[in-house]
């Protein structure tokens, strides 16, 4: 798994079950809600502070998932992707990158074709068991509950920077 981990340059999320808990929550007036961990958050800003880019492919598409990936710095974004594997071979095209440079994280069987490819593959703890297969990690947090951050987490101890990038925080 470490050997994997070194080659990544791009880390590619899904959202509704990755970077949320998968609830999807509408007031009276059809105002949707997500609910997104500010750890993982913490965690896609340390590894673009090292180089590592972050891409985001969604099944549905939601104002809050532009805004969360504005707010994150994240530009790398395909909404309403009912098919996932053309969005992530054009991320790919478009950094210059292999499969092998790219991990994806993914909970559900439409998230199947690019695990199958992504040089690392992720899933949270509470993905749907089909895809277990497929993964080379399993979180043990839930989608939205800090199973981004595990990856992120990972990504710099395995790649060596975890001083730096937490250095910091100790000063």
């Amino acid at each position: 798994m470490e050997e994997r981990l070194k080659k990544i340059k791009l880390l590619i999320l899904d959202v509704d079950g990755v970077l949320t808990d998968g609830r999807i929550v509408f007031d009276a007036n059809g105002v949707e809600s997500k609910f997104f961990n500010v750890k993982d958050g913490h965690g896609i800003k340390m590894i673009q502070r090292l180089g590592i880019e972050v891409g985001i492919i969604s099944g549905r598409a939601s104002q809050v998932v532009t805004n969360r990936a504005e707010e994150l710095g994240i530009t790398r974004v395909f909404q309403k992707a009912y098919e996932k594997l053309t969005p992530y071979r054009q991320m790919l095209d478009d950094c210059g990158l292999t499969d092998e440079e790219a991990a994806f994280m993914g909970d559900d069987v439409i998230d199947i074709p690019v695990l199958r490819r992504a040089g690392f593959a992720a899933a949270p703890a509470d993905a749907v068991a089909e895809v277990f297969p497929f993964v080379h990690f399993v979180a043990k947090n839930g989608g939205g509950w800090g199973a981004v951050r595990e990856v992120c987490d990972l990504l710099i101890k395995a790649q060596g920077h975890w001083d730096a990038a937490t250095a910091r925080y100790y000063a």
